[in-house]
């Protein structure tokens, strides 16, 4: 981006602008030359990583340039170094469509996947040899950045990957990331950019640490760091997060109808985003003809990547030349052009120290792991569930047992096995309670399934998980009623089961400590609006057993109101749509108890809405009649986002492959249902590219 030349003139101006700051000298004529300079030294630090000023110097100037402009707001510019820290709070986040769909990318654990990705790839483009481009697997949050006459106008989250959240204003806090850059300079009127926001390893364990002095649980990684911080309302705490952008893509770009410079090689991307101010992997690709090579510099690689300030999962393989990316296109999930070549799984050894048992929703008792604290993928992981009895035994885990901890996908901790060789004799084996830890009342194990359950449905560890389970977001989503605080009101006597949510002592809560009038007023706001979710909602959120949210929906669909399912029959609840006996069996005893049929007349009283109001407004539009089931990883669309798509339409979501299914949509890792609805003629099988054009969204 700066020449050796520029390099020399922009430290000599800034050598006489902190002269002329020490002195009192600087005024309005000098403005564009402190914005040029701070530019200057933004760039050197967070890109470069090589500061030429100290801190304190920086500052100076920049205050500088803040009083100028304060002093005449008329010389402010959109691109000035001030105007990255906005005033005050941003509202909800906005819906904003990207200008190219965010497709993910096909997965490689070994180098056979590479080598059938290469032969695919010279199959269909023709050639003999390819030349490959690979950079650093990113592992943070996915953004889309758009330029247009040089200036940054957006920035979104992946979102769905054809539209995402507008997070302009916190984009604009991380400094790696610039407010302009010369585009125009190569012909390029408007640019879509990709990219991935990241924390370094040393930001995240200063950041965990502050958060320890306060007494907060830490963060699990650093992804999850950077993703939530991007959603933060307050852009001043963003910018204190000292997040990092690398832009590694560019999916779309216009040109002014000038003569412009065209790039066509990736490689060759990636270096002009560099020379123009970016973090790009400029410093980190490789380009290699023939995937051999390629294969050598992964496994090589993959042995160094704990050397990197910052946390990757894999590398990406991408075809270099971008008009044989053109030829070889895409599927609806991914290109066909790119795969990612994933790492190992973290792995290390421990020692298990002693099992807790915790209590789910449902009664499940589930063993819990704790062991010495071991670092792996840079979190420190210390509990891990043992899921069952017939886990443990199966592994053959015994308190005092060395263990090797695996963390799947670099996020969850799982116990690949125990090393019964290294037994010394002090080992115990795990026993099972016979009564529940929390209400001391005797378990129970259901035949044929594999977990013990406290049956006692008044058990307070049951109503602290059903409470936290009603209010959680796919359920009555009640916003700012989330684990921690569930737990302190339970521990108040506040929250004794789902009624007393609409009883809060809201004058009381006010007054506590990380209260206060605005966090109270947001929680009753939420509380309310949850009593006009939809039925099906209510239906998942009460946490019957095996109902999900498409068995949800399908009871919802069938009543006027709730408490219909009062009269039904297990024969007459086996009838409705793919409602096995297992199934009819949990609903039937849900709704023959009589404290549950007291509990949703509790609710109905507080004005929780049990009547079916969408049966009773039936949409009509061009699905109706027509059946659907989703079944796989869509590629842009979550399932819940799908189906509201389909009965906004008017089509009905059923929960199971039968001859009453009009249309299985089918997404990557399908599974089971695809093979049954293949047997079944009627039943259309369908991507995610054809239900769009049902809806009329193609």
């Amino acid at each position: 981006m700066y020449t050796k030349v520029t390099t020399q003139q922009l430290q000599k101006l800034t050598v006489e602008l902190i002269k002329k700051e020490s002195s009192g000298l600087i005024s309005k004529k000098n403005i564009e030359d402190i914005r040029q300079v701070l530019r200057f030294h933004e760039y050197r630090y967070y890109i470069l990583n090589d500061p030429l000023i100290s801190d304190p110097e920086y500052d100076k100037l920049y205050k500088a340039l803040e009083k100028l402009e304060n002093e005449d707001p008329k010389l402010i510019t959109k691109d000035s170094p001030t105007q990255r820290v906005a005033k005050g709070l941003t509202n909800d986040f906005k819906q904003a469509q990207h200008l190219v769909p965010m497709l993910s990318l096909d997965n490689s654990y070994n180098a056979e996947d590479l080598v059938d990705f290469d032969r695919k790839a010279r199959e269909l483009s023709g050639a003999d040899t390819i030349e490959y481009c690979v950079e650093p697997k990113f592992d943070g949050a996915s953004i889309s950045l758009i330029y247009e006459d040089d200036l940054l106008i957006r920035g979104t989250t992946r979102g769905d990957g054809v539209k995402g959240d507008n997070i302009t204003t916190n984009i604009k806090q991380i400094k790696s990331i610039p407010l302009s850059a010369n585009f125009s300079a190569h012909g390029i009127k408007q640019i879509e950019i990709r990219g991935e926001i990241l924390m370094n390893k040393n930001s995240f364990k200063k950041y965990n640490e502050q958060l320890a002095e306060q007494g907060l649980p830490p963060l699990a990684n650093p992804r999850n760091a950077a993703a939530g911080t991007l959603r933060i309302k307050d852009p001043k705490v963003v910018a204190e997060r000292n997040l990092e952008g690398f832009l590694y893509h560019i999916s779309y770009y216009s040109t002014t109808g000038k003569k412009h410079e065209t790039f066509h090689k990736h490689s060759e991307s990636i270096s002009l985003l560099w020379e123009l101010g970016f973090r790009s992997p400029e410093k980190e690709k490789k380009v290699y003809k023939g995937i051999k090579k390629v294969i050598e510099w992964c496994k090589e690689f993959e042995e160094t990547r704990d050397e990197l300030p910052y946390e990757i999962d894999g590398l990406v393989i991408k075809v270099n030349d971008l008009a044989m990316q053109d030829k070889l296109g895409m599927t609806s999930h991914h290109p066909r052009w790119a795969i990612a070549y994933k790492f190992k799984a973290r792995q290390s050894t421990s020692h298990l120290k002693t099992v807790e048992f915790q209590v789910g929703r449902t009664g499940n008792i589930t063993p819990v792991a704790k062991i010495d604290p071991v670092p792996i993928g840079g979190v420190t992981v210390t509990s891990i569930s043992l899921h069952n009895e017939d886990f443990i035994s199966e592994k053959d885990i015994r308190i005092g047992d060395a263990v090797l901890v695996e963390r799947a996908g670099d996020v969850i901790p799982y116990i690949v096995k125990s090393f019964p060789e290294l037994r010394k004799g002090h080992e115990k084996k795990i026993r099972f309670p016979e009564k529940c830890p929390v209400c001391h009342k005797p378990l129970h194990k259901v035949e044929g399934e594999a977990a013990w359950k406290c049956t006692n449905y008044n058990c307070e560890a049951q109503v602290v998980q059903r409470i936290i389970h009603f209010a959680s977001k796919d359920a009555m989503e009640i916003t700012g009623l989330g684990e921690a605080i569930v737990n302190k009101f339970h521990e108040m006597g506040w929250l004794k089961n789902m009624t007393s949510i609409y009883e809060l002592p809201y004058d009381e809560i006010e007054k506590m400590e990380g209260f206060g009038k605005k966090s109270v007023h947001n929680l009753k706001d939420a509380i309310e609006k949850s009593k006009t979710q939809p039925l099906y909602r209510l239906v998942y959120g009460l946490g019957i057993r095996y109902v999900g949210e498409t068995t949800a929906k399908t009871i919802a669909n069938k009543v006027d109101h709730l408490l219909d399912l009062e009269k039904y029959s297990l024969e007459q609840l086996q009838e409705l749509e793919d409602i096995g006996p297992k199934v009819a069996g949990s609903i039937y005893e849900f709704f023959n108890a009589k404290e549950n049929i007291h509990l949703l007349r509790k609710l109905e009283e507080k004005g929780v809405v049990l009547k079916n109001e969408k049966k009773q407004h039936r949409i009509d539009g061009n699905l109706t009649g027509q059946t659907f089931l989703f079944t796989g990883t869509l590629p842009t669309l979550k399932r819940s986002e799908a189906e509201a798509m389909a009965e906004a339409n008017g089509g009905e979501i059923l929960s199971g492959v039968s001859a009453k299914l009009n249309y299985l949509v089918v997404g990557e890792d399908a599974g089971s249902k695809l093979e049954k609805a293949k047997k079944i003629n009627t039943v259309k099988i369908i991507s995610e590219n054809e239900f769009l054009k049902l809806v009329g969204k193609k």
